[in-house]
């Protein structure tokens, strides 16, 4: 079960992770977080739930989350930058949590653009980010970075048995869900002072599962195929087309790649 204690037994993190709150059902942990936020919540203060009844994803997706199973998880963040600069906030915790699965599983994960993590194939971890901006000043007032991890065995619906795993179903092994907790707060923390340089990008491209493939971009009311090349320093993916190349922003498109993942 989860347990503030054994969480804060492996959390080294100076900030984020300084405040928790768990529960045992929301229907969303990032609605939860933006109510926090709105009212003055600090920075770093994680929302934490054993099971959510209405997880939500990108583009308005829903994100299967059963109890006793997953890790589904928002930290409050107030990030001192302008809103196109909090898009990296995605790609940031995507390493993180990256950093942070194979820190408790020892498996190799990657990075699908700009918000899942992939295990063998198959999605293991979706990220949702959402923020609040200032009345004025064109700054960030807060931001919510919704973090869900199947970890333990799980038994998918028909509709996700194709494209969904956990990390228990892939290594055979469930991870301490307190510990995986921690470590993905330890990594956010470790990261959170790149926001503004972007160094963490090396990392996304070296684990993406998308640079070198041919996609689909759907987006903007049209479909099409694409070979993506690069991610740059915004953290758009760069695909190169019979037109030539250009640069996706995460918040308006998404991806299928070639197999069906």
């Amino acid at each position: 079960m989860l347990n503030e204690k054994e969480i804060r037994r492996w959390l080294t993190a100076k900030e984020i992770g300084g405040g928790l709150e768990i529960h045992g059902l929301l229907d969303s942990t990032n609605n939860r977080a933006k109510a926090l936020a709105a009212a003055g919540a600090p920075h770093g203060l994680a929302v934490i739930a054993d099971a959510q009844s209405g997880g939500r994803g990108r583009l308005g997706r829903s994100f299967f989350s059963p109890e006793h199973a997953g890790v589904y998880m928002t930290v409050i963040l107030r990030p001192d930058c302008t809103p196109d600069r909090a898009g990296l906030l995605t790609s940031l915790a995507a390493v993180a949590a990256a950093r942070a699965v194979e820190k408790v599983s020892g498996a190799d994960v990657k990075i699908k653009w700009v918000n899942d993590l992939y295990l063998n194939g198959r999605k293991i971890c979706g990220i949702l980010t959402e923020a609040g901006q200032a009345p004025e000043g064109g700054r960030l007032d807060w931001a919510v970075v919704g973090i869900g991890i199947n970890a333990g065995r799980m038994a998918f619906p028909e509709e996700l048995r194709e494209t969904a795993t956990s990390v228990c179903n892939e290594t055979g092994t469930a991870p301490d869900r307190n510990r995986l907790i921690a470590e993905v707060l330890n990594e956010l923390d470790s990261l959170y002072g790149d926001l503004e340089t972007g160094a963490f990008l090396e990392e996304s491209r070296r684990r993406s599962n998308v640079i070198g493939r041919t996609v689909t971009v759907i987006g903007g009311g049209r479909q099409y195929s694409a070979r993506a090349v690069d991610i740059d320093d915004r953290g758009r993916l760069v695909v190169e087309t019979e037109e030539g190349r250009t640069c996706l922003d995460s918040g308006e498109v998404s991806l299928k790649l070639a197999g069906g993942e």
